[in-house]
């Protein structure tokens, strides 16, 4: 019998994705990988928000180095390729993703991580980029991912050093947007999809696939995308019915 190394469930319109290799601290193997990659290929249809989570004390504590002494060039940048593409589809898929953050969030794991958007983090979860250490460079997406929300400066010095940061500093850094208690990361990322399931799903896509894109452009061509993505989502029947009822509660409806 294969080992199972993600698991899902679908709770009304919230699927959760669970990584489950608790015994390597979930570290991602090509098996790990493809896993990853079927469970986001089988999002129910109606899903309205992704939950990211691990079993065990860690999240992810990165690559699976056991697997990487002996690639050639091109098959390293494949692999790395590989990675960008699921990494992409998690946050690019046009559905929001919170991930519950705990223990190891390292190397590869900060990689997976920083491609959600909506981040909760306990008090033992600890941040790192050991690549240096190791000898090697990120592949997972971090140069991107990682440094954009952290700053090129800061991830620099983080791969330099291979320096530990503990919660409260990742928490201000903007590595995880809410710290919770000891045990609490699942809860408090089930309450945050629960909230953002009630958005207009139009909504929730635009702001999962516009923002980061805008953030890449020119100014000007932001405004225009931004102009765009307004006009998508502002005149749909949906949006034109809960702006009325918001109007109504406030006593500014329409007079007969």
């Amino acid at each position: 019998m294969s080992e199972t190394l993600v698991k899902t469930s679908l709770d009304d319109s919230i699927y959760t994705i669970t990584l489950a290799r608790p015994a390597k601290r979930n570290a991602v193997s090509d098996r790990l990988l493809a896993a990853l990659e079927e469970a986001l290929g089988a999002t129910p249809e109606g899903t309205r928000v992704i939950i990211l989570a691990a079993e065990g004390k860690h999240f992810c504590a990165g690559l699976d180095l056991s697997e990487h002494q002996h690639r050639e060039p091109f098959g390293v940048m494949q692999h790395s390729r590989n990675w960008h593409r699921i990494f992409d589809r998690l946050q690019n898929g046009g559905i929001p993703v919170v991930a519950a953050m705990q223990g190891a969030v390292i190397g590869g794991g900060l990689e997976l991580a920083s491609a959600t958007h909506v981040r909760v983090a306990e008090p033992n979860t600890i941040y790192q980029l050991p690549e240096g250490r190791h000898g090697i460079f990120v592949g997972g997406g971090a140069s991107v991912r990682v440094a954009n929300l952290i700053g090129p400066g800061r991830m620099c010095e983080m791969m330099l050093t291979g320096r530990i940061i503990e919660a409260e500093e990742g928490q201000r850094l903007g590595l995880s947007h809410y710290l919770v208690g000891e045990g609490e990361s699942l809860a408090k990322a089930r309450q945050l999809a629960e909230r953002i399931a009630e958005n207009a799903p139009m909504a929730n896509w635009a702001m999962v696939s516009a923002i980061s894109r805008i953030n890449d452009m020119s100014s000007e061509d932001g405004l225009f995308v931004e102009s765009l993505t307004a006009a998508l989502t502002q005149t749909s029947p949906e949006v034109a019915a809960r702006i009325g009822e918001f109007l109504e509660r406030k006593g500014q409806g329409p007079r007969s």
